[in-house]
């Protein structure tokens, strides 16, 4: 099976718990605490590696909480390369509120990175031996806004996919220079890209296959929560407008999806089969609270309960 590489920019300590009842100014006693590592190309890596995907987690870690990043990684069993940075690594916060099923996430903005450093990272991603490269999540502060553009060309000349998964300026950035295998953006991050809501999933699909058809990318996955999704390739449009199972967390449902097609598509499936794979990846990441993503035999049972006409 071919290699992975995911990067993470803006990695993070995703620390998760419950709580009875969430209240202004009341002291929260909370339960059931966990802490794993986060940020979009991490949260992609550690599914991939569960579903025994050669994959390397290229990432940037700074501080303490790098420290703690770098550990927990380890601890996973995933092989890594940390580029350090002077600032420290962010940690989030996810609190499910048992007595009404919401959940609270709280994002922190993340380190100011140096030239020097961002450098570094994009020095590592073009060493890497990886065919594939899957760059996801956030620029943190100080990262010009064009780093994912910058990646597309160089890994189209070495040969190498570049599977996107960002938002704002850095995906218009990516689009507006092409040379993408796939980018998956959240139907927010397509209405912002384009300019104006969409009125149907055949809107969708109209819009991203003109994405395709313009050649900036060779497939362009909308994922759109409880509603499904749609992609656009070069056959055509595949679209399916949800499960109809609800979420007890959002977290990492877009990674878990991400990591479910790249797998797919790894495993030599066609483009509607690698994206029926990544529909159950991300449904399975919101089936449990907290920041476990997609489990290899929820995506297996899913594939065979959802339908998919």
């Amino acid at each position: 099976m071919e290699r992975v590489a995911t990067i993470t920019l803006n990695p993070a300590i995703d620390s998760a718990c419950e709580a009875e009842h969430v209240s202004a100014t009341d002291k929260i006693r909370t339960f059931a605490e966990r802490y794993d590592p986060g940020g979009g190309g991490l949260n992609v890596a550690r599914v991939l590696h569960r579903f025994g995907v050669p994959v390397e987690a290229i990432y940037l870690s700074g501080g303490p909480t790098g420290a703690l990043l770098d550990g927990l990684l380890d601890e996973a069993g995933l092989p890594r390369r940390a580029i350090h940075i002077a600032d420290h690594t962010r940690m989030s916060l996810a609190v499910f509120e048992r007595s009404t099923g919401h959940e609270y996430r709280f994002i922190p903005e993340g380190p100011d990175v140096a030239e020097h450093e961002w450098r570094a990272l994009l020095g590592a991603c073009f060493a890497s031996p990886a065919e594939w490269v899957v760059a996801s999540g956030s620029l943190p502060r100080g990262v010009p806004e064009d780093f994912f553009a910058r990646l597309a060309a160089p890994l189209a000349a070495q040969g190498r996919k570049l599977v996107l998964d960002t938002s704002g300026t850095a995906l218009k950035a990516a689009l507006a220079a092409g040379g993408l295998y796939l980018v998956k953006p959240s139907i927010g991050e397509f209405e912002a890209w384009a300019g104006h809501k969409f009125a149907s999933h055949e809107d969708v699909a109209r819009a991203a296959g003109e994405l395709v058809a313009s050649g900036k990318a060779q497939m362009v996955a909308v994922t759109m929560g409880e509603d499904g999704g749609v992609l656009a390739h070069g056959g055509g449009a595949e679209i399916h407008r949800g499960t109809g199972i609800v979420a007890r967390s959002t977290t990492g449902a877009g990674d878990s999806f991400v990591a479910g097609m790249v797998h797919g598509l790894l495993l030599g499936e066609t483009p509607r089969e690698a994206f029926h794979r990544g529909i159950a990846a991300g449904t399975a990441a919101v089936l449990h609270p907290g920041t476990g993503l997609c489990h290899p035999e929820d995506l297996e049972r899913l594939l065979t309960e959802i339908d998919w006409s």
